[in-house]
């Protein structure tokens, strides 16, 4: 085992950097690629540099496994920060602003406007149907409209 560990070849590296993305396939959540990723450019680093010692391989495979996991740690906690100004489960906050005829007319408070190939239930002034009205909030899957 030691004769191996000291000629370390740059298929060696490939070959453990893919067995981790495959395993990550399995997964195990996103900690396995970003050591899989370091393992194949350790692969890479020990190509150029064929005569790089098992040492220098192993310390280049060690510094890229903790550059990559803080990489990958950094921009989670960036997107994670940016994920509270999502769309997601708001569909209706893409209209805001956006005038719409009305599909059925506005009667006791409600009504309907149709968007693309779906119907929307609105609440604003009593309007009659095809009257111009403006999108201007949204309360659950209620679109809140004024006049246009």
């Amino acid at each position: 085992m030691w004769d191996y560990l000291q000629h370390l070849r740059f298929w060696d590296w490939l070959a453990f950097g893919t067995l981790l993305l495959i395993l990550e396939i399995f997964g195990a959540g996103g900690y396995l690629l970003w050591i899989g990723v370091a393992a194949a450019i350790t692969g890479g680093i020990a190509f150029l540099f064929p005569a790089l010692p098992w040492t220098g391989q192993f310390l280049a495979f060690g510094v890229l496994a903790i550059l990559t996991a803080v990489f990958w740690w950094r921009h989670q906690r960036r997107t994670t920060a940016d994920a509270g100004h999502s769309s997601l489960n708001r569909r209706g906050s893409e209209l805001l602003g956006r005038q719409f005829a009305l599909h059925d007319a506005i009667v006791g408070g409600r009504g309907k406007i149709r968007v693309g190939d779906s119907l929307w239930l609105v609440s604003g002034p009593d309007l009659p149907a095809g009257a111009q009205v403006r999108v201007t909030g949204q309360d659950g899957v209620l679109l809140l409209v004024e006049p246009a």
